[in-house]
């Protein structure tokens, strides 16, 4: 990672600023960590088919729990939560499922590396 890049999140992480440019990510290093810690459970490809969570192509930006062909699978949290799926709350949710949306069905863990984060929602916006 290039040193100003350092910079940028270390400071935003100081004062708790997730903006875009802080958050700014390799999408190729995001496809691979997606590959790793994702695909047990989602697809991300256009037409994928629903795992035990939804195929997630093209969420990046949407509305949450609003997939129709995994609507009857969310939990009446996720449902209830209003959120919609934009940079800041992919990284919020990212870190912790369960600090979010307490009621989720959602099992994973986590990613507490920032950077990685910032990769795979680089990922994410890609396949849209």
């Amino acid at each position: 990672m290039k040193r100003n890049t350092m910079i940028a999140l270390a400071i935003a992480s100081a004062f708790g600023l997730a903006s875009q440019q802080a958050l700014a990510g390799d999408a190729a290093k995001g496809a691979e960590l997606f590959k790793k810690k994702c695909t047990s459970c989602h697809s991300i490809e256009q037409g994928g088919k629903d795992k035990v969570g939804p195929n997630l192509h093209g969420i990046a930006g949407k509305a949450s729990a609003k997939s129709e062909t995994f609507a009857a699978k969310y939990s009446a949290d996720m449902k209830a939560s209003g959120l919609t799926w934009d940079d800041a709350t992919l990284d919020k949710f990212l870190i912790k499922p369960k600090d979010l949306v307490k009621g989720t069905k959602m099992t994973f863990a986590g990613l507490t590396d920032q950077a990685e984060r910032a990769d795979v929602i680089a990922y994410m916006n890609t396949m849209k």
